[in-house]
């Protein structure tokens, strides 16, 4: 029986693995894939395999509100599910976060406010505003949330590539119920990927666009501080934001509507089964 129970126990900890999504069964051996590694930064892409898979964890400042402030909060880094976790303190670790944001695409952006303080924006439309203790503590942190998030979004590019312009044609009746047609879900699902795939670059463009002003230089004719260059970077972090705001509007949108249709199908007929899944949007 115990041995049963540890079975069992393996197997529903193995489909909640994120790493198994992207089809590898453990962290290095996603790191050992030399497409992924030649999409990561430089900075990325010189941390170690042990580095970026162990989890990494520490106490930051979390800005709450404007009541309230900055706060204390205790953050967990797991690279293998590509997740920022955070807790009251470091005694409470072990029980459920208080908040958590996934990483994958996330657009993780040091402040010009101070040397301390960066922003993790996730593609939901998820912010987090963390400052760190010094500025090389600020770039630990930095450095191993855009590994993770670039990682996470080359893995998922990879098994979900862009698809080739598709030739619209009149279809009849009679052959959109048959088997060779592709389902709207299916179609809707290609549609978004391929979204994902283009802010997935825009991304990279921003990242780089950013490290080439910050490692300017801060005096001459152009330097990092240059209000212009400083303003160019702002710009394009914050078209990213509301870009992935509005993939995330859409898709809930989508969801809401495929969701009720499913729902109004299901009423009448009931012979479709309870247990079958709908393809992801």
């Amino acid at each position: 029986m115990k041995n049963m129970m540890k079975r069992k126990k393996k197997k529903s900890k193995k489909k909640t693995s994120s790493t198994d999504f992207f089809n590898y069964t453990n962290c290095e051996d996603l790191l050992s894939n030399r497409a992924l590694i030649r999409n990561l930064s430089y900075e990325s892409s010189d941390m170690s395999a042990e580095m970026m898979c162990q989890l990494y964890e520490g106490q930051l400042s979390k800005y709450t509100n404007v009541m309230k402030g900055w706060q204390f909060r205790w953050f967990i880094l797991d690279p293998k599910t590509g997740i920022l976790s955070y807790f009251l303190n470091e005694n409470e670790r072990k029980q459920n976060p208080r908040g958590w944001i996934h990483l994958e695409s996330a657009v993780i952006s040091p402040s010009d406010e101070d040397s301390n303080t960066f922003t993790v924006n996730s593609t939901s439309g998820e912010s987090f505003k963390l400052r760190a203790q010094d500025a090389k503590a600020r770039q630990e942190w930095v450095n191993r949330l855009r590994a993770v998030s670039q990682l996470h979004a080359s893995a998922t590019a990879q098994n979900n590539p862009p698809l080739p312009p598709r030739e619209h044609h009149a279809v009849s009746p009679k052959q959109s119920s048959g088997t060779g047609t592709t389902s709207p879900s299916l179609a809707l699902w290609e549609a978004f990927t391929a979204v994902r795939e283009h802010l997935f670059r825009a991304e990279q463009h921003h990242l780089l666009l950013s490290r080439t002003i910050d490692e300017l230089p801060s005096n001459g004719k152009l330097k990092h501080v240059d209000p212009d260059l400083l303003m160019l970077k702002a710009s394009s972090h914050a078209m990213l934001v509301s870009l992935n705001q509005c993939l995330f509007i859409l898709q809930q949108q989508t969801q809401d509507v495929m969701n009720s249709k499913v729902k109004g199908s299901s009423k009448h007929d009931h012979s479709i089964p309870h247990s079958k899944k709908k393809f992801p949007i």
